[in-house]
Order: structure tokens, then sequence, then C-alpha cells
């Protein structure tokens, strides 16, 4: 095999496509979303001119077919963007990943061609898409959901609450799962298309968290919600089937969002460490912080690679479930040790907002908590790993 042919089997070798498409979103991301970063994190909140930029530039849709106004490109390219957009910013990547992994994803795979011809043009151009499963009992045991959906002639009747749904303040449609039929445990779960217009339907509160602030966290109320037939997601009592194997897809988007956030982090930390100095020299001339930021380089390269390689398995067709947990729980380790690091090579600055090193620390905790915790991912590769 010749060396051209062998470079062209790395992981980190994008296409022509894929390479132009990196450098647009990290252009848009250092020039449009970077000088708004802290004011949005002070005011917990994504402008709705960004969030309309961000369809425009074709990153809300990567995946939804021409036909349907979308981009018609792969699953890779969303992790790309997923990834370029949270070195700069990790609350609007979240707002872009679970638009994409979850919700568009999802309904490519589930819903029927009439169903998608209604909500992917939406999606596609002005819509924004929430994922909407976890409840205040039912978190990381997501199917001890209370949440109901009584039939009810050609509607469903949904009462409920649900909690930590992200994207839920800005979102026009819910990807959102109640049980159809509770004496069937989980396998009366059902997923809906909820229209935020309907009526019944409200946006509670907005919680106010220690990182990505500025991506809309929220609990969303249910009373009385008529909901259509058409709008159920697959089949009925199918719901715990969607939720998973999404979340399986999903976990490859955070996991992205994660090694974004590490290199942003690590990008702050290296400039500073070229500009800062002590004792006559910039202190990356010091071997300790040159060794730290060997270290963080490293870790980094590592968990790209597992994210890459469980994309292009999603794309390929292969079996992707373990890879997928792997690189989620591997990549949210490494996105708080490099985060960590990186305020510590700031020093005291790091520790104060005026510098970024503080910003991607609070973002990064939350990597080891959503679309499963660290150790639902431990659980996942070990069951995986012993046939169970």
């Amino acid at each position: 095999m010749s060396s051209t042919n062998t470079a062209s089997l790395a992981l980190t070798t994008l296409s022509e496509e894929e390479g132009l498409f990196q450098s647009m979103v990290r252009e848009f991301a250092e020039e449009r979303v970077k000088p708004q970063v802290m004011d949005m994190d002070r005011a917990a909140k994504i402008p709705r001119e960004l969030i309309d930029r961000l369809f425009d530039l074709g990153v809300m849709g990567v995946e939804i077919p021409l036909e349907y106004s979308g981009a018609g490109s792969s699953f890779f390219m969303a992790i790309l963007a997923i990834e370029e957009m949270a070195r700069v910013d990790p609350a609007v990547s979240v707002c872009i990943d679970v638009q994409n992994t979850l919700v568009i994803n999802a309904f490519l795979r589930w819903l029927t061609p009439d169903q998608q011809a209604r909500f992917l043009p939406r999606l596609a151009t002005n819509t924004v898409g929430s994922y909407s499963l976890s409840e205040s009992g039912s978190g990381s045991d997501a199917f001890a959901l209370k949440t109901q959906a009584r039939p009810d002639g050609d509607t469903y009747v949904l009462n409920g609450r649900k909690m930590w749904v992200t994207n839920g303040d800005d979102a026009g449609l819910y990807m959102l799962f109640a049980n159809a039929a509770p004496d069937k445990g989980y396998k009366g779960i059902t997923g809906f298309v909820i229209d935020r217009e309907m009526p019944g339907f409200s946006v509670g509160r907005k919680e106010d968290k220690l990182g990505i602030r500025a991506s809309s966290t929220c609990e969303l109320i249910l009373e009385d919600v008529r909901v259509p037939r058409e709008n159920v997601i697959g089949q009925v009592g199918q719901g715990y089937k969607v939720a998973i194997e999404t979340l399986n897809e999903g976990r490859i988007g955070i996991a992205a969002q994660m090694i974004g956030l590490a290199q942003g982090a690590f990008n702050a930390a290296k400039d500073y460490a070229l500009e800062r100095r002590q004792f006559g020299q910039a202190i990356a001339q010091f071997q300790a912080v040159q060794f730290q930021l060997a270290e963080m380089a490293t870790e980094i390269e590592a968990g790209r690679l597992m994210v890459y390689n469980a994309a292009r398995l999603k794309d390929g067709g292969q079996p992707f479930r373990q890879q997928a947990a792997m690189a989620k729980y591997y990549c949210s380790q490494i996105a708080e040790r490099v985060a960590s690091q990186s305020l510590e090579i700031f020093g005291g600055n790091g520790f104060i907002k005026d510098f970024p090193a503080e910003k991607f620390y609070r973002d990064a905790k939350i990597g080891k908590i959503y679309e499963g915790t660290s150790n639902i991912q431990l659980q996942t590769i070990a069951k995986n790993m012993l046939g169970r």
C-alpha cells in the first residue's frame, strides 16, 4: 500500500468538503459567536438573532435531505460543527448538538415520509428542536417517567411535567416521551412530536445553571395537551427503543462537544503561556508548563480519535454503541481535566471572568452528567463487553 493511501485512512484526515465545512464553522464561531460569549453567559440566553444565523449557516439541519431544505450531509459533518462551536462556546454547541444528533437523527429514522415532510423543513430553516425524556423522579432511570398519554379518539391527551430539557425555551418542536399504557410499564412509553403552540403546553421554570448558561434548560408543563395520532413517533409502545437508540447517537455529539471544549481551553492556555512572563521569560519556557501542555494535547488527540471513529462507524452503518459510550465517558473526563489545568496555567487570572478559563471550567462539568452520567456509560460499556 502506498504512503498516500495509508495517510488517507487517518481518522483526522478530512475530505475537501469536510475541511471546508470545518473552516466555515470555525470562522463563524470566532467572528460571530466569540464576541458575545460572556454577554450570553451573563444573560443566560442565546439571542434569537444568533440562532437565525446558525440556520443561515446550515448547521441546524446538517443531515436533513435537500428536498426538505436541509444540507443533505452526514452525521460526521454534524459532529464537526458541534466540535468547532464548542471551542468557542459549548452553550451554543449543545444547541446545535441536540438539534442534529437527537431530534433530527430520530426524525430521519423513525418518522414516516408524511411526518418528515411536515416537520423536517421547519427544523432545517427556522425551528429549534428539543428532546424531552427526563422528569424530576426519572433521570438515569429514564423509564420511571410519570407523564401519561391517554388515548381519546384521534388524539392522545398528555399530562405531566418534564425536567432539564435542553433548548426548552428556544424550541418550537419537542420530541417528548409519555406513557400511553402505564399498566405495561416501559412497554407503554411512546414518543410524540409536540408543537409549542398546542393548547395546554407551556414552558416552565428556566434553570439557573453552573455552566453552559446560555443554553436554555427548562421545565415543560403539559395540562390536557391534545396531540394528534399522526404525531406519534414510530409505533405506540416503541418509545423506549426510540429514546435509547437516539441517546446512543447523541452521546457521540456530547463527546464532540467535550473535545471541542477541551481544545478551546487548551488553545487559551497555550496562548496565555506564550504571553505571560515571569522571572524574565514566558511561562511556556518552563518545563513544568510545557509538560502540562503536552499532556493536555495528547489527551485531546486521543479523545478526538474516539469521537471521529464513533461518528465514522455510525455513518458507515456499523455497530457503534460501545464506541459512543466510550467516547462520551472519556471525552467528558478529558474536558474536565484539561479545563482545570488550563485554569491553573492562567493562575489568578484563571479564577476571574475577564479570562476564558473559568467559563470552560464551569461548562465542562455537565459532560459527565447529561445524556447518561459517567456511571451509566461505564455500565453500558461493561454490559457490551461482557455480552449482556
